[in-house]
């Protein structure tokens, strides 16, 4: 940590949230990105050849999606804070140019200094729409036949 920087109070975590939810439905792509650190670095646990480090990987990755979501609509569902690391649940929402519909929901923790976000832990996914229940998904994961 830079000496500095300051870690988020509980009003800078939140606020930074707002600002990245606001920053996403206006499509603001330059208010989006300005909510990451320069040395930004984004750990995605359940793909980690999906992590990354740095704004210019945010960058890309919301131009995408901007261009293949053009009506997306994100909620920021639930926040809490602890010290400098905020934990946020999100819906995001819309049709993509193919027509189909977009549904991505899960946790980023974020750890928040001076405003920007200088790490997270994600857990977003694609809503899984099959009527697999429990019983099967676990069997599924495990390996073990019905």
């Amino acid at each position: 940590m830079n000496a500095d920087a300051q870690p988020a109070s509980n009003s800078d975590g939140t606020a930074m949230l707002r600002r990245l939810e606001s920053a996403a439905n206006a499509r603001d792509l330059e208010a989006l990105v300005d909510c990451f650190a320069d040395g930004y670095k984004n750990e995605t646990p359940v793909h980690p050849a999906r992590g990354f480090t740095g704004r210019e990987q945010v960058r890309r990755n919301w131009e995408m999606i901007f261009a293949g979501v053009p009506d997306l609509h994100s909620v920021l569902t639930r926040a809490a804070t602890s010290g400098d690391l905020v934990w946020s649940e999100w819906e995001m929402s819309g049709r993509r140019r193919d027509g189909q519909p977009h549904l991505i929901r899960g946790v980023v923790i974020f750890r928040v200094v001076d405003g920007r976000a200088t790490w997270a832990r994600f857990y977003l996914e694609p809503v899984d729409h099959s009527d697999r229940d429990a019983d099967a998904a676990v069997r599924a994961a495990v390996g073990v036949s019905s």
